[in-house]
């Protein structure tokens, strides 16, 4: 029985038998480019010019350290489903990379190949539906979270040991402000209100700095966080000194100044801001190694657990989804639903009290209602179902 030849050989007898009749245009066709060709002119023009600069940072990374080492010699139309999964099968048996990390990786390669599609480059994604690959049977991420008391001795020991920074921790515990949004924070974003009584006191976080430049925050869109009470008094001690050195320079407004500069009066750095006095302060205070975005994960918890709604704590925190609050702070709330069930019963106990008031008679389980004869037509009783009224001549 004759084999029906491979589309590879395929290809290459319709190759042979062009330059059999003498057709050497085939030799000048443009061959498809390289997978590390195609992703660095991706990388170019798309992600470095519709991503935030960390966003497009991180896509670099993760294609220069996992995956141009695998594919990046392949042209960009060579490279399957079974070459992706075994790749990815490889990084999982390995251990090494977080399932983030992987899910990461199956992303960037998705999309990639999706503009290759559009470009004409590729017919199909083998990338595509790869999230099924990445599964895990560990439960959804969960934030934790430090207890008023440990918040409390974190902010106690910044005020000891760094004065300065110490409102700005504030700043990430009470209004839960991300890392790079409180130090792109200015004094022209807070409205501190008339006074601590005025309810219009809010920090318009409009901005973020990242990858050593200022963007727009993860949502891409301005949000309102309410200023507590304490933070406005911190906030206005340290306004109330930056204006008096900006007046003896000669300036009149701060507006456009940062609230917490550097020492040399430039952008924080964060690196700098977490090792120099985040972590001291940690350790100061008799606290376990945390991240600073673990006093963010503080606010969103402390304020589930007083009772706020979920609907509050998306807007406080940012959250581009309800569902994103859900997962993260859900877990919080466990006795939320049988409350609710509980109040069922107090209002049904109630509306039968109320009836039994009402009739002036209880009915016991024995008893049985009396059926009047003789109510309204002769010689018919008031009830219409045949069921019965054969058991009530029955009895």
């Amino acid at each position: 029985m004759r084999m029906r030849p491979t589309p590879a050989e395929a290809v290459k007898r319709q190759i042979e038998a062009r330059l059999a009749l003498g057709d050497l245009g085939i030799l000048a066709e443009k061959q498809s480019p390289t997978f590390n060709e195609y992703s660095e002119r991706w990388l170019r023009q798309h992600a470095e010019v519709s991503c935030k600069p960390s966003t497009a940072a991180s896509y670099r990374q993760l294609l220069r350290l996992y995956i141009t080492e695998r594919f990046g010699a392949l042209q960009i139309d060579e490279i399957n489903r079974d070459q992706l999964k075994e790749f990815l099968a490889g990084l999982i048996a390995r251990e090494v990379l977080s399932r983030n990390t992987i899910r990461l990786i199956i992303c960037v390669m998705r999309v990639i190949f999706n503009h290759a599609i559009e470009d004409g480059l590729a017919a199909h994604n083998p990338a595509a539906k790869l999230g099924r690959f990445n599964k895990s049977d560990q439960p959804k991420f969960q934030a934790t979270a430090l207890t008023t008391i440990q918040a409390q001795s974190l902010l106690e020991a910044a005020k000891e040991m760094f004065p300065d920074y110490h409102s700005l921790f504030m700043a990430a515990l009470r209004a839960g402000l991300r890392r790079g949004e409180v130090i792109a924070l200015k004094w022209g974003d807070i409205q501190f209100g008339a006074s601590d009584q005025d309810k219009d006191r809010y920090i318009l976080v409009q901005r973020n700095y990242a990858a050593g430049k200022f963007t727009t925050p993860k949502s891409r869109k301005a949000r309102r966080v309410d200023l507590s009470k304490e933070l406005r008094r911190t906030l206005l001690e340290l306004r109330d000194k930056q204006l008096l050195e900006a007046f003896l320079k000669g300036q009149t407004n701060i507006a456009d100044e940062l609230v917490f500069p550097s020492k040399t009066g430039t952008v924080l750095d964060p690196s700098n801001m977490i090792h120099n006095y985040f972590l001291p302060c940690v350790e100061k205070a008799g606290l376990r190694r945390i991240r600073f975005h673990d006093l963010r994960h503080t606010i969103g918890s402390l304020l589930i657990q007083q009772g706020a709604s979920l609907a509050y704590v998306k807007e406080q925190m940012g959250h581009s989804s309800i569902q994103i609050t859900v997962d993260t702070y859900g877990h919080l709330i466990p006795g939320a639903d049988i409350a609710w069930v509980d109040k069922l019963d107090s209002e049904t106990s109630q509306q039968l009290s109320a009836t039994q008031a009402q009739t002036g008679e209880s009915i016991g389980d024995d008893e049985v209602p009396q059926v009047i004869e003789n109510v309204g037509e002769p010689r018919r009783t008031r009830t219409s179902n045949p069921l019965i009224k054969s058991q009530l001549l029955y009895h």
